[in-house]
């Protein structure tokens, strides 16, 4: 027996808060329901963190649901308040548009707009042609400021300031709702958590406006183990841009997670069936090394495809002793000639990214955390030369996990 799509968002933890569960559980087994997420263009690239509500709509568009996809275009030029302390950064216009662009490339791997029921939209298309006073009339009648300033998003802003621009968010975000039920016959808002209020505010508005009830959906802002943001390292963002960080980079994101975050990751980030998540979740010791590599195969094939999961596991194999090509790693490529007076390896590893700078990376061999071949490097002042160089090129290594090739030209 088939298990209904919101009980398997709920036993994989996607499901934070609903506004009826019951009749959520019911609508999404009775009908095609077409449902959005909205991401505002900020950025070129999302990043791994964005891929909970990716996935969310991939498990409902399996079950036979219709995922609408949104830029943000539009709101993207007023800036969401939410989890934030202060003004977001202004873009202009044509970077908010490139933006969007950027995105939607990347989630058409995951949806293949054109080829599958999955819609793409950017709220641009509706709200940058809005006649301000007719909106407020239409629109702002329906909201209470004394509601919006109960909201946590709105509360934590007015001790440092909320800016009007700012303010306008919550009515911008509930009407997109109002056009997309108008539109597509949406009846599902999922976001994250933080979004709640202003999710809620667009349920308000289209009940207010059309008589209708919608339903409305959150998933968890998710931390690791270790308590840092979902999608973030030291390094930076976890990218799901193949430009931006590479598809042996992002596998190895997945194959070095904390031990404490392999199952609940294998629920959310991966296709497997709930009885193989359980059965890799009981493995201990040296074992859950499998369930890691299956997780970050499982991961990289989703987001990059299977050739590149396959020739990123290879790579890690190789980099670990296991065999394989090492043709997959970051590489860099070197001159030659540098080669015969050497190198300083503080400045080779800062030239290759593997720290930030060569005072982070004297610091990493006085703790002990570089290495040349495998061969742990001790000396501050040690030269790579033509006596390091492999058939390969030469591997250079930050702490436990982190590789890179240099290639000699």
């Amino acid at each position: 027996m088939s298990t209904n799509p919101y009980d398997e968002l709920v036993q994989r933890g996607f499901i934070a808060q609903a506004t009826d569960a019951d009749a959520l559980r019911g609508m999404l087994s009775e009908q095609a329901v077409p449902f959005y997420v909205g991401f505002d263009s900020t950025a070129d690239s999302l990043h791994a963190g964005s891929l909970v509500p990716i996935m969310a709509m991939m498990h409902l568009q399996r079950a036979g649901h219709t995922p609408i996809f949104l830029t943000g275009g539009g709101t993207t030029m007023v800036g969401d308040p939410s989890g934030r302390t202060e003004l977001r950064q202004m873009l202009s216009e044509q970077e908010i548009r490139a933006n969007g662009e950027g995105i939607h490339a990347q989630v058409d791997r995951y949806f293949h707009f054109g080829q599958s029921s999955a819609v793409a939209v950017d709220n641009a298309d509706w709200l940058l042609s809005l006649e301000y006073v007719a909106f407020l009339r239409e629109i702002g009648v329906h909201f209470s400021v004394n509601r919006m300033l109960a909201a946590e998003a709105y509360k934590q802003r007015l001790e440092r300031g909320l800016s009007f621009i700012e303010f306008n968010y919550q009515l911008l975000q509930a009407y997109d709702y109002l056009t997309l039920y108008r539109e597509y016959g949406c009846t599902l808002q999922m976001g994250g958590d933080d979004q709640w209020g202003n999710i809620l505010a667009g349920v308000d508005l289209v009940r207010r406006v059309e008589g209708a009830t919608v339903q409305a959906m959150t998933f968890p802002l998710l931390t690791t183990a270790s308590g840092v943001k979902m999608g973030k390292t030291a390094a930076g963002a976890v990218w799901i841009d193949a430009e931006l960080l590479s598809p042996y980079e992002y596998y190895q994101y997945w194959v070095n997670c904390d031990d404490l975050d392999v199952v609940k990751f294998l629920k959310l980030f991966t296709f497997l069936p709930l009885d193989e998540i359980e059965r890799l979740g009981q493995l201990q010791g040296q074992e859950l090394r499998h369930a890691k590599q299956v997780l970050a195969y499982e991961a990289t094939r989703i987001t990059h495809g299977e050739d590149a999961a396959r020739d990123a596991k290879a790579t890690a194999q190789a980099a670990f002793g296991a065999g394989g090509d090492l043709d997959g790693m970051p590489t860099t490529i070197i001159a030659a000639d540098r080669l015969p007076e050497g190198i300083p390896l503080v400045a080779l590893m800062t030239e290759a990214g593997l720290t930030r700078s060569r005072g982070e990376a004297r610091r990493l061999v006085q703790q002990g955390g570089a290495y040349v071949n495998d061969e742990r490097i001790s000396d501050v002042d040690y030269l790579v030369g033509e006596g390091n160089l492999m058939p390969d090129g030469i591997l250079l290594r930050a702490g436990k996990k982190r590789y890179h090739r240099l290639t000699i030209e």
